[in-house]
């Protein structure tokens, strides 16, 4: 006979659902105004839902958009981590090329997440949404660092920051884009820089 679900798993499922669909609401409803421009009105009427259901979830329109901006942060950074434990589990080993493959991987998800990604470049946030980008960005530097066994001497710290940014604008452009052709030869026009910049590769010899 087949377990009846307890009442906690139960409500624990209906609140899960119900945030979702809320977020649902809030991506459509902020990638088509803004920040400013959106409405918890708006949000709520999309969603089918309730103010007070809105508010118990997520407190207020600022803390809704920061959990959109999250759950777009933590589904890039899933993207990217699948890519490179895929790429190592395929006998990968070379460490550029893993940052190659989490590029590739975080390009493919701008393009597909470009609603919200293109609402994140704005600029347009509640108050303290850019220090927590900022944070957010020097946790992804770290990270790449990581990956890349990156020095602790200024220019290895330089040359990761370099790389960063590298992808991160470059996602900004993919968001952009017209179409997926565009956004192919940009993530294409990246990686040859990136690896150009090889930071792995030891300094040719100087000419005497």
């Amino acid at each position: 006979m087949a377990r009846k679900p307890t009442s906690n798993a139960w409500q624990w499922s209906r609140s899960a659902e119900t945030r979702r669909v809320l977020l649902e609401a809030a991506r459509a409803v902020f990638a088509a105004h803004g920040y400013d421009g959106a409405s918890i009105a708006d949000v709520v009427e999309r969603a089918g839902s309730s103010v007070g259901s809105l508010y118990h979830h997520f407190g207020g329109k600022a803390e809704l958009f920061v959990a959109l901006w999250q759950d777009h942060q933590d589904a890039q950074e899933q993207r990217v981590v699948g890519a490179v434990a895929k790429a190592r589990a395929g006998g990968e080993e070379d460490l550029l090329t893993l940052f190659v493959q989490g590029a590739r991987a975080y390009f493919d998800g701008a393009w597909e997440q470009r609603d919200v990604a293109r609402l994140f470049m704005t600029g347009d946030g509640p108050p303290g949404f850019e220090m927590m980008r900022r944070t957010r960005g020097h946790e992804w530097i770290r990270q790449n660092a990581v990956l890349l066994e990156a020095g602790t001497d200024p220019v290895d710290r330089m040359t990761v920051a370099v790389l960063t940014t590298i992808i991160g604008e470059t996602a900004r452009e993919i968001a952009a884009s017209s179409s997926r052709r565009e956004a192919n030869a940009l993530a294409a026009a990246a990686v040859t820089l990136i690896r150009r910049l090889d930071p792995l590769r030891p300094p040719a010899p100087a000419t005497p």
